[in-house]
């Protein structure tokens, strides 16, 4: 059984799993928790960052310039190389703000409920918050398992319990071990995902309903003041 895609899809995602008669089943939305994503995009578009994480241009370019503030403003603040985070976002969500999982998992980052809790999100689907809390979350997992970015992918996907109870190890779950896998490349990055923030990070301060609002961007735009070492503390 083949779900019908459009031609739109040929800048997009597909997923891919198995239904309970063993058949393929292909969509552009995620409605199996096992499902594959497979970004499709010309081969010339397909190459890897300098950090060692795999990126599809064609996949990235449109959704992720959206929230590409957002997420160097929280990777800088936890020191995180952002295409670690934009490698998560894209295999969690494919950078799709309303998506939701058949377990409860929500927004860009697939925050599940008590997780959103934990980190004081309202609205899981707004994402400011829902990169915020992903962020932060992902940088407490890595604290956990010192470090070790498939220890803290796979408790991002399976959960630190189920970790822990494989003896800090990647779980023997397909999913979470292709999850890992597709993060990662199955290779560790010369350096972790753990680095310096970008060598120039830019802040200004905007005025939303009367109350100052803190900015973080990539880019010199007018107005802005760099960043130093000691903001980042």
């Amino acid at each position: 059984m083949f779900c019908a895609m459009t031609p739109a899809l040929a800048q997009a995602q597909i997923y891919a799993w198995r239904d309970a008669s063993g058949h393929l089943v292909l969509s552009d939305r995620p409605k199996d928790p096992s499902a594959r994503t497979y970004a499709v995009a010309a081969p010339e578009a397909a190459g890897t960052t300098g950090a060692g994480f795999r990126v599809t241009k064609a996949a990235f370019s449109r959704r992720a310039s959206e929230y590409d503030d957002l997420i160097v403003e929280h990777s800088t603040r936890h020191e995180l190389d952002p295409n670690f985070v934009r490698a998560v976002i894209q295999a969690e969500s494919a950078f799709n703000p309303r998506a939701r999982s058949p377990k409860g998992a929500m927004g860009l980052m697939q925050l599940m409920p008590q997780t959103a809790r934990a980190y004081g999100v309202f609205d899981p689907y707004n994402a400011a918050e829902n990169i915020r809390a992903g962020v932060a979350y992902l940088k407490s997992l890595l604290v956990r398992f010192d470090q070790n970015i498939s220890l803290a992918l796979a408790a991002y996907n399976a959960g630190p319990a189920a970790v822990e109870k494989y003896g800090r190890t990647v779980p023997p779950y397909r999913e979470t071990r292709d999850y890992v896998a597709k993060i990662t490349n199955a290779s560790t990055p010369p350096s972790p995902a753990i680095t310096r923030a970008p060598t120039r990070i830019y802040k200004t301060i905007d005025i939303v309903d009367g109350r100052p609002v803190l900015r973080f961007t990539n880019k010199p735009v007018d107005g802005a003041d760099r960043v130093t070492a000691a903001d980042r503390r």
